[in-house]
């Protein structure tokens, strides 16, 4: 007979559903985010150092602009066909695709760089990464939550989140001691490209749940999840504020070189610089562990509200102080903020999805989260050349504060509620 005091303990000690906790208690999970962030750190290394060498090659932030949108624009143009494929083909063979990929372009990225190729082959380099990451994004965001038992969905979208962002904390330590030991930037995209091999080993080895194909062909498999989106007035909203957010509040990320050096006189070369961008992605980290900690009991529906008037409230400070330390201290906030919000509003799309159109969904918001990045990148980038960086902020900050009051995903619900 069980002793009433050890399953008292039992239940004491075991996680609250939807937390990260929770999540991380899947064996399959918890070897797939490992090897998620270990490549991620490797990624961000890359990310971060890139952006820097080719503004110091050039002194353009329009060219950094277009360099992002290398990365980032194929998520706007293949989304689509990739999360469609996600659904159909087996999602570990399209992974493993997906990342040998990414792996050649950052090859290429190191080889290029080492030989000091014109900037239009480090470009051809960056869209192949980028090509290969939009291929790589819906099928590995329909993986990770089909891990996990539905009640512990929310946890396991903190954590990836989290895992993006404590590599890019990560990232650009390691690369700074790296590069104080002599590291050549072009080596850093070699070492990048070796870090793709955890994933491809993980996707190997767990056990990825098999989900129902979709009959729908040709044009109607690829507006299936637009169709999806309209149906659904919130996932809809959701896409569309996600979008929005992107466009004009979030260019800062990708043009984060010249925003530090305008505003701040901090060098993207420097070691300072990477330590800002560091702080940066620490706070970030923060904001999306929050939702399967500290939040996790929250309605995301108004945790995103309240983070986008966050977002408005720490941009305007950030975009304002003057100094170092003030810069690195509303970095921080800036980040939790930002991460925070946009993983709070992932995990109201992503409990709303089936999994047999998780991928084609999904798809749209890579499209929203980072396909609209580089278009802001391009619009944004010469202005900041023109006129410097603090407007561009204060457009961000002021953007958010809209969203705060147009994505009430809540009144949404209660409208379709009542209709029904």
């Amino acid at each position: 007979m069980t002793n009433p005091s050890h399953r008292d303990k039992r239940q004491k000690s075991a996680p609250r559903p939807g937390t990260a906790r929770a999540a991380f208690s899947y064996p399959d999970f918890r070897m797939m985010w490992t090897a998620n962030f270990l490549s991620s750190i490797g990624t961000w290394m890359q990310n971060v150092v890139l952006p820097a060498y080719v503004y110091q090659r050039t002194g353009s932030a329009s060219v950094v602009g277009v360099f992002i949108f290398a990365q980032l624009g194929p998520l706007l143009l293949l989304s689509i066909p990739a999360g469609v494929l996600a659904d159909k083909f087996d999602r570990r063979k399209w992974l493993v695709f997906a990342q040998i990929i990414q792996m050649a372009g950052s090859i290429l990225l190191g080889v290029f760089t080492i030989s000091h190729s014109p900037i239009w082959s480090l470009f051809f380099a960056q869209m192949i990464v980028g090509i290969g990451n939009a291929f790589n994004a819906p099928a590995f965001s329909a993986v990770l939550p089909s891990l996990v038992k539905p009640e512990d969905l929310g946890g396991s979208i903190s954590l990836s989140s989290a895992s993006v962002n404590g590599s890019r904390v990560t990232g650009p330590v390691v690369v700074a001691v790296m590069m104080s030991w002599g590291v050549t930037t072009g080596q850093v995209f070699l070492f990048n490209a070796a870090t793709y091999l955890f994933v491809t080993w993980a996707v190997l080895r767990i056990s990825i749940p098999s989900v129902a194909k979709s009959s729908e062909k040709g044009l109607k498999a690829l507006t299936s999840g637009f169709r999806i989106a309209r149906e659904r007035r919130a996932i809809g909203r959701v896409l569309l504020t996600m979008s929005s957010f992107s466009l004009l509040s979030l260019a800062y990320v990708g043009l984060f070189p010249a925003v530090a050096d305008l505003t701040f006189d901090i060098e993207p070369k420097s070691a300072l610089y990477k330590w800002l961008y560091a702080t940066w992605g620490l706070g970030a980290m923060f904001g999306a562990l929050a939702i399967g900690t500290v939040l996790a009991g929250m309605d995301k529906r108004k945790t995103a509200r309240m983070g986008f008037i966050a977002f408005a409230v720490t941009m305007c400070a950030f975009a304002s102080v003057r100094g170092t330390v003030l810069a690195f201290i509303t970095a921080f906030f800036l980040g939790i903020a930002y991460f925070g919000t946009t993983t709070a509003l992932t995990t109201v799309v992503q409990s709303r999805l089936e999994s047999e159109v998780r991928g084609r969904v999904m798809a749209l918001w890579f499209m929203a989260f980072g396909g609209t990045i580089p278009i802001g990148n391009v619009i944004f980038g010469p202005i900041m050349d023109a006129i410097g960086s603090r407007p561009v902020l204060y457009i961000g900050a002021a953007w958010a504060l809209f969203l705060s009051w147009w994505c009430n995903i809540e009144k949404i619900d209660n409208e379709t509620a009542r209709s029904v």
